[in-house]
């Protein structure tokens, strides 16, 4: 939720990265232009680093909203009231 709340805001983000273009490159996620997908951590209690966790979203604002806790492998959708 605080990653999405960051999201909606625009920032400031805890890692240089977030923002940053999901490329997609596994297809995964439905087909979209590249820079479509946005990728921003969220947190992993206890990980030193990034951990494997992620928010994507999709637009510009942010239209569509996908989470993975695998880095990646699988995802699911995320309704996020307007």
């Amino acid at each position: 939720i605080a990653t999405l709340e960051l999201i909606g805001r625009g920032g400031p983000f805890p890692y240089d990265r977030d923002g940053s273009v999901f490329q997609n490159r596994e297809q995964r996620l439905p087909a979209m232009p590249r820079g479509y997908y946005r990728e921003y951590t969220v947190q992993t209690p206890g990980s030193r680093d990034r951990g494997a966790r992620r928010i994507v979203s999709g637009g510009d604002p942010p239209v569509v909203y996908y989470y993975t806790d695998d880095h990646y492998r699988t995802f699911r959708r995320v309704e996020v009231p307007p």
